[in-house]
């Protein structure tokens, strides 16, 4: 019997399924190996040696294994095709002492299917070392980064800090964003809009020149010279000059990559980056889709083929195109992985498949961009009408554009918000009538900050990180409290902007936009075979630790995060209270310390809406007593971030609303709270449920 080891239980089960008796699968239940937490666990003077463990939950699975592998006529490593899959094979090969092809395959595959996995037995290979090396390089590298910056961190501001070479990037990008949003000054604008009429009815045209000479978006500074145009409109004769009308042709976006999906997900159904991994990874694992860290949009011919059947069977001949469409890959890195994201069969629509509500969230986009992807492009009928207005003095130029579809094409599939813009029947040089003229004023608005989808979007397009590491980048600066999350946006934390500071003016090439993706370049020449990982983690390290060393040297704790001075004096013993920074940022502490360890927090309290709480008026209990509807934030889940009104009475009282109490005074309804707690009991129950049936299944 053949011995079959992949990383997770659940692709395990999935495996089985199409395996006969003559083999034993088995899980590792992720690494099995890794660089010890304890110490630094890479040697710089021996070429930068790794020096692995087994890390103690892990021993009783390799003990395991050894036994299997004991009792087998030989090895099938079966992990995932990528870089850190790969490096897993070899990890269980050092540590369950398989000795080479004789004894060890290594196999791959894109979708867990039955001919998927026939296919790979069929072909196996070696563990290819160079993958493995790439692996080794980032690891190690990333070590280096974030055991030795780390402590510097913790000397200089607080205990329990931590940098990056990813993640201290992204913090860079968010803090400076929010730099530029502090900084940025309104600039006023207007723009001017002209409705026109002629018998067939009337339309809307927007200035766009003035005596031949564009009028960009900030070319009309202030009401003066907007009062002046209009002025001159009121007056003008209205001509048409150019009237075209051509077919318009909207292509479909291509099939998912790990970034795209990351950032639909976050964009339509408001789902973390994180959950949407985990999710993804269910549903590969269950064999519902093709492996989930991808950079290409690659799609095999078989699936094309089972798309266009499916097109041609299900939504109509006219869906179904002659030929199947190609998208070019745009990521620079697309090396390794074969495939875009996709469902592995096209024909399992996402209402025919047993899943959990968020896992069916999830499998129905992809399953929607992949189908989408093949269907024909949808049309529409554009216009583009321009407009002369002639006066004594001056001559102006309006344009007015009109599109409808007339046929949805892939949006049948793949829904895209647009909208119909119909225009009256029109004619070269016919005369219009003027109805009005409507002058708008605008300021320009700051950049906004990042949500999850455009701080991927930003990474992948400067080549920072792969996209296994997007999703872990986001959760270690959340987790650290360097970034908060509020309404789905990335603000900087005290102590995010204080951390971004010292990075950036002490190890400026350590939140490096080019510098890092310069090194994920050497990271992926490493994959090719092209570069040796010793040279490029030398060329990195030796410079980085002598700046290091003279940091330590130069930069006082005093300049960074002096502790200041108050007037509080301490009330255990009567000491004054100083200002200082911890891991969350400010706080209040004796200066007695350590003899004196009183703290206190520094946050101002929550903004009181002095409107008093309905429910505790109409408690027996409270009612003397009332609590205050105080303003509160979601902590966790899609609405994380958002704005309520609770009872500061809490957990006494629970009562909340989402309305301002002070626009909409709140009243509470014992009959119609005792509803809607039934209502949640029930739906918590039917997830308790299903989460039951799941786990028996």
């Amino acid at each position: 019997m053949k011995l079959v080891i992949v990383e997770s239980p659940t692709k395990a089960k999935t495996i089985s399924k199409f395996l006969g008796k003559e083999y034993q699968v088995e899980s590792s239940y992720g690494h099995i190996r890794d660089l010890p937490k304890s110490k630094l666990g890479i040697d710089p003077e021996k070429d930068f040696e790794p020096q692995y463990v087994i890390p103690r939950k892990a021993q009783p699975r390799v003990t395991a294994l050894k036994k299997a592998v004991k009792k087998s006529d030989g090895v099938i490593l079966a992990t995932d095709e990528d870089r850190e899959g790969e490096a897993i094979a070899w990890h269980l090969m050092s540590a369950l002492g398989l000795t080479g092809p004789k004894q060890t395959e290594r196999i791959v595959f894109h979708e867990i299917t039955e001919s998927a996995i026939q296919h790979a037995l069929e072909s196996p290979r070696e563990v290819n070392m160079d993958l493995v090396n790439a692996q080794q390089a980032r690891r190690v590298l990333d070590r280096l980064v974030g055991y030795k910056l780390s402590p510097f961190l913790w000397k200089k501001i607080s205990r329990g800090l931590s940098a990056g070479r990813v993640q201290s990037v992204a913090l860079r990008l968010i803090a400076d964003r929010e730099a530029e949003i502090a900084a940025f000054k309104p600039q006023e604008y207007w723009s001017i809009l002209a409705n026109l009429k002629n018998k067939h009815g009337e339309f809307e045209t927007q200035l766009a020149k003035i005596e031949g000479e564009t009028v960009d978006k900030l070319g009309i500074h202030n009401q003066e010279e907007a009062d002046k145009i209009v002025r001159d409109l009121e007056g003008a004769d209205y001509v048409v000059e150019v009237l075209e009308k051509k077919e318009v042709k909207k292509n479909p976006p291509a099939p998912f990559t790990t970034s795209t999906l990351q950032q639909t997900a976050a964009k339509r159904i408001g789902m973390s980056s994180k959950k949407t991994m985990f999710l993804a990874q269910q549903l590969y694992e269950n064999g519902h889709i093709t492996y989930m860290r991808t950079d290409s949009v690659n799609l095999s011919a078989d699936a094309v083929r089972a798309a266009a059947t499916w097109i041609g069977e299900n939504v109509g001949k006219e869906y179904a195109l002659a030929a199947p469409r190609v998208f070019k890959n745009k990521s620079r890195l697309a090396q390794e992985a074969h495939e875009a994201i996709r469902p592995t069969n096209a024909s399992a629509k996402p209402d025919s498949l047993t899943l959990s509500k968020d896992e069916h969230r999830v499998y129905d986009l992809i399953w929607r961009r992949f189908i989408g992807s093949q269907m024909p492009p949808a049309q529409f009928n554009g216009v583009h009408v321009e407009v002369e207005a002639k006066n004594k003095d001056k001559k102006y130029l309006l344009t007015a554009n009109g599109s409808m579809l007339t046929f949805d094409g892939f949006l049948k599939i793949w829904p895209v918000k647009f909208e119909d813009k119909e225009l009256p029947e029109i004619k070269e040089k016919e005369s219009l009538d003027l109805v009005k003229v409507t002058p708008d004023q605008h300021f320009t608005e700051p950049p906004p900050r990042y949500n999850e989808a455009s701080l991927i979007k930003t990474l992948e397009q400067f080549g920072i990180g792969r996209p296994s590491t997007y999703a872990p980048t986001i959760s270690v600066i959340l987790a650290r409290n360097y970034v908060e999350k509020n309404q789905g946006r990335f603000t900087p934390t005290e102590m995010g902007t204080l951390v971004n500071k010292v990075l950036t003016e002490n190890f400026p090439e350590i939140v490096d936009i080019d510098f890092t993706a310069k090194m994920e370049d050497e990271l992926d020449k490493v994959a090719e075979g092209k570069l040796v990982w010793q040279k490029s983690i030398k060329d990195f390290y030796e410079p980085f630790a002598k700046h290091l060393a003279e940091k330590y040297e130069t930069v006082s704790k005093d300049d960074i995060a002096p502790d200041e001075k108050t007037d509080q004096i301490c009330e255990k013993c009567g000491k004054p209270m100083m200002i200082k920074f911890g891991r969350f940022g400010k706080f209040l502490a004796c200066s007695g310390f350590p003899d004196c360890k009183n703290t206190k927090s520094l946050k101002e309290p929550p903004k009181s809406s002095g409107v008093v709480c309905a429910k505790c008026l109409a408690s027996p209990d409270r009612k003397d007593n009332p609590g205050e509807l105080i303003e509160r934030r979601v902590r966790q889940g899609r609405a994380r971030g958002k704005i309520f009104w609770g009872c500061n009475k809490y957990p006494d009282c629970d009562f909340a609303v989402w309305i301002d109490p002070v626009k909409e005074p709140p009243v509470y309804d014992p009959v119609v709270e005792a509803a809607k707690k039934a209502e949640q009991e029930e739906r918590r129950a039917k997830r308790g449920k299903k989460t039951e049936e799941k786990k028996e299944r």
